[in-house]
Parts: C-alpha cells; structure tokens; sequence
C-alpha cells in the first residue's frame, strides 16, 4: 500500500453485505446491464449462500477503517484442486470491483494482494484469472500486477 491508498479492512463477506456487493457489481460498464435486482431476492441469497458454505470459496470485501459495514470493494476467490503441475491447487480470482467513486486510489491492487496472500495461505500454486476482452483497463492493471496473459478463455452461456 502506498501513501495515497486509503487505510482498508479485509475480510470475509456477511450475508448483510449483499445490497453493497450488488451495488458494486452493478457500479460497471458491463455489470450495469446484466445484474442489478433486489438484494433479498431469493436468487442472490441463494447464491451468496453457496458460496459462504463452500470451503473453496472465499469471497473478499474491502471497507476503509473508520467506516467499517462500508463494503468499498470485492472478489471472490475459489480455491481448485487439480492434477496437473503435480496436483498443484489453483486459486482463481472473479469478480474483481472497486467503486467507482474510488477507483484510482490503490485498494483494487491492495485487494488482488490480500487475495494472493490468501492463495498462498492455502497452498496454491498458480492464480489465475478471466477479464472481458473490453476491459483493457483492467488487462493492464492485472499485467502490472505480474499476471500473464498466456491462454484464451472461453464460455459458453446456458441459459
């Protein structure tokens, strides 16, 4: 953390962070037009809760101390065995979000790192991540943070 970056608490999200964390997600170019909805509506309840319950899950908010319950930033992380490169574990990292009103200032970077450390805590040995291809603001910011852009990613929506 720099002297410009805010002071910041992380920790792990509470089911009363959930109209914060929809916030944030909806506080984006792309987010703004696929998610947005009532907190309490059962879909998201129902999907913070698997995720809450889930030991491979962790899903990351930032507040800035003094106004802790502020949910400034968040990530969810998701730790994954696998059997390549010798059974290593993998974490990968998803819906990375900084407000909007905050952006420039450090805590998207100071999160990324609190999600490695928590990589390396659980004994991964890759993180990796998917970023829309529209988002090269965000390419950059990840490169600057020693992420490669080594594969292509694809999807396929089901629904």
């Amino acid at each position: 953390m720099n002297s410009d970056t805010p002071a910041l608490l992380c920790r792990r999200a509470r089911q009363s962070d959930l109209p914060g964390l929809l916030a944030l997600i909806a506080d984006d170019v792309l987010g703004k037009n696929r998610d947005h909805g009532d907190p309490d509506q059962a879909c998201y309840v129902q999907a913070f809760h698997a995720i809450d319950q889930d030991a491979n899950q962790l899903l990351l908010v930032a507040e800035l101390q003094g106004q802790e319950g502020e949910v400034i930033a968040m990530l969810q992380l998701t730790f994954i065995p696998g059997l390549s490169r010798r059974g290593a574990w993998r974490a990968l990292i998803e819906s990375v979000r900084v407000s909007s009103a905050l952006r420039g200032q450090g805590i998207g970077r100071w999160l990324m790192q609190q999600a490695i450390t928590q990589a390396r805590e659980r004994g991964c040995r890759l993180v990796q991540l998917t970023s829309d291809k529209q988002r090269q603001e965000a390419h950059r910011f990840y490169g600057s943070l020693g992420f490669v852009a080594s594969h292509d990613g694809f999807k396929l929506a089901l629904s």
